[in-house]
């Protein structure tokens, strides 16, 4: 069944959201040439202890449940999709894209978000890979609406993706979001309209496209972990926890006021 959030739960979910952009903006602050992505990582440990809260992605078990996630966080460069483990031989350069994935829990509830970085100077070819992924986040989010449904959301990022010529991950998707981080329902970033769960006020959702600059075809490298482009090329990926509410969609993860 897809959780429906009651009054008290979504202002958890609030507090939880907003603790997970916090993270995010503090580390996104630090992306620069010569940083690794070890440092990274444990900078957003140290985060997450200031805010009081705690790593949703360290130690989650894989599909198998026989590997656990080694990082606080998801740091994924260039032709990494998702998942990336934080490496001390990981360093940046210019030239770079770095996607930063913050999942964090509090009080009982998640919090999840993911911005991918530019290391200017870059590519054209990567800056509207970049923007495209960016711009497709905002064009789902607007379909996120009570009385909607999932297939509405898929469908607007699909469509606008490939409009580009770009290609869109069909292996991961986003999810529901709340007291676990892969809730109902599934949130595919491809599909048709019409179709899917019906968008209900008090559902909370991971809207999070997932592009690719040639192939949609992916991998996963030996870490177990790592999800990178089959033909290597670059990947960009944003996300939002948005609160499906009667008078449209809600971002969570926006930055606004204390907590």
């Amino acid at each position: 069944m897809v959780p429906v959030k009651k009054p008290h739960e979504i202002e958890k979910m609030r507090v939880a959201c907003k603790k997970a952009a916090l993270v995010l903006e503090k580390m996104c602050a630090l992306v620069e040439p010569g940083v690794n992505t070890y440092d990274l990582d444990q900078a957003a440990r140290g985060f997450m202890k200031e805010l009081d809260c705690e790593s949703a992605c360290l130690n989650y078990p894989n599909s198998k449940g026989k590997s656990r996630y080694p990082s606080y966080t998801c740091i994924s460069v260039n032709e990494e999709v998702v998942h990336g483990i934080g490496r001390i031989n990981r360093i940046l350069k210019k030239g770079d894209n770095i996607t930063l994935d913050v999942v964090i829990k509090s009080d009982g509830f998640l919090g999840d978000n993911a911005r991918t970085l530019l290391l200017e100077p870059v590519t054209s070819d990567m800056t509207f890979l970049v923007k495209t992924t960016q711009e497709a986040l905002f064009i789902g989010i607007e379909h996120a609406k009570a009385g909607n449904r999932v297939g509405d959301i898929s469908n607007a990022v699909q469509r606008f993706v490939e409009s580009r010529k770009l290609s869109v991950v069909r292996e991961f998707v986003g999810h529901g979001v709340g007291r676990t981080m892969h809730e109902e329902p599934q949130v595919p970033n491809y599909g048709r309209k019409g179709k899917g769960e019906l968008l209900k006020p008090g559902m909370t959702i991971a809207i999070e496209p997932m592009v690719n600059m040639g192939s949609h075809e992916i991998e996963i490298s030996a870490d177990g972990w790592t999800a990178v482009t089959r033909d290597r090329l670059p990947a960009a990926h944003f996300e939002h926890t948005v609160l499906i509410t009667e008078n449209g969609p809600e971002i969570l993860t926006l930055l606004g006021h204390k907590v």
